[in-house]
């Protein structure tokens, strides 16, 4: 399988979601309440359907084949080939809802005319994209192919991520992994020169006042920055949480409460970012 030469990737990128199974993550673990609660803020702002929406980075297929299913009209765009084909092969066996269009291509170069979607997703350009310039291009692509008052959802990575998720599963015991943290917290610039698959791939860490700035720079009327897993993800016993369903409803209260609290954003793995295009 061939990567087109005109999109920009990183080979580690590239090899993460290849080595890794990205389809089957947001089903086990903390993965869970990611995607529930992703699906919950995306859900709030859903327009009528049939909304013409825009899956960038959409990887493959989990959020994009959730809204084919709500009866919407989805495209998914993502750089790398292998989920592009697991996103087709899972659109494929959707047969009643199959997802709309399904393509490689680059968050910064979009093959969509202009004003074309009620809402894009920016599901990894936020933090794969590790210069901002690269960032700043792919939110001005969402504007130019969003019509007028058309919602824009952005994911990024907290800064914070790699220092709780090291003491939560230990990964603080090898100074490998100190050095990563180390630097997340300096300048967000996420690396890992080193095998293990469980310290992520190249990747740019976001403060959530980093993140709203980007947004605005564009032209974007910012609305709000929503903590997806807020404390959940750090519940060492967060299965007994999510498997009872009185705990889990409780624990979900609690972080729908605290979902904008700036003082504990940080502290969520995952960010979302809510903006209208004026």
């Amino acid at each position: 399988m061939e990567y087109l030469p005109n999109i920009i990737i990183s080979e580690k990128i590239k090899s993460h979601y290849e080595e890794n199974n990205e389809q089957e993550r947001l089903s086990v673990g903390t993965g869970q309440l990611e995607f529930e609660r992703t699906k919950e803020l995306i859900g709030r702002h859903l327009p009528d359907k049939p909304a013409t929406i825009l899956d960038i980075g959409g990887a493959a297929g989990a959020y994009s084949l959730w809204l084919a299913r709500e009866g919407h009209d989805v495209h998914l765009v993502d750089p790398v080939p292998f989920l592009v084909e697991q996103a087709r092969q899972a659109s494929a066996a959707q047969k009643r809802a199959p997802i709309k269009s399904i393509n490689v291509g680059d968050a910064r170069k979009l093959d969509f005319p202009d004003g074309s979607a009620d809402m894009v997703l920016l599901m990894g350009p936020m933090y794969h994209l590790v210069e901002r310039g690269d960032r700043l291009t792919a939110l001005k692509e969402a504007n130019r192919v969003l019509k007028k008052n058309g919602w824009l959802i952005a994911a990024a990575i907290s800064k914070f991520a790699s220092t709780l998720d090291g003491f939560v599963r230990e990964y603080m015991d090898d100074p490998k992994f100190v050095e990563i943290a180390e630097r997340d917290l300096i300048d967000g610039q996420h690396r890992n020169p080193f095998d293990n698959l469980a310290y992520f791939t190249t990747a740019f860490f976001h403060h959530p006042s980093e993140l709203k700035k980007e947004i605005e720079e564009e032209g974007f009327a910012y609305q709000n920055t929503f903590a997806v897993e807020g404390f959940g993800w750090m519940l060492q016993n967060f299965e007994n949480h999510w498997n009872n369903p009185r705990r889990r409803e409780r624990m979900l209260k609690f972080i729908r409460t605290t979902e904008t609290e700036p003082t504990m954003i940080g502290m969520s793995a995952h960010l979302l970012a809510v903006a209208r295009k004026i």
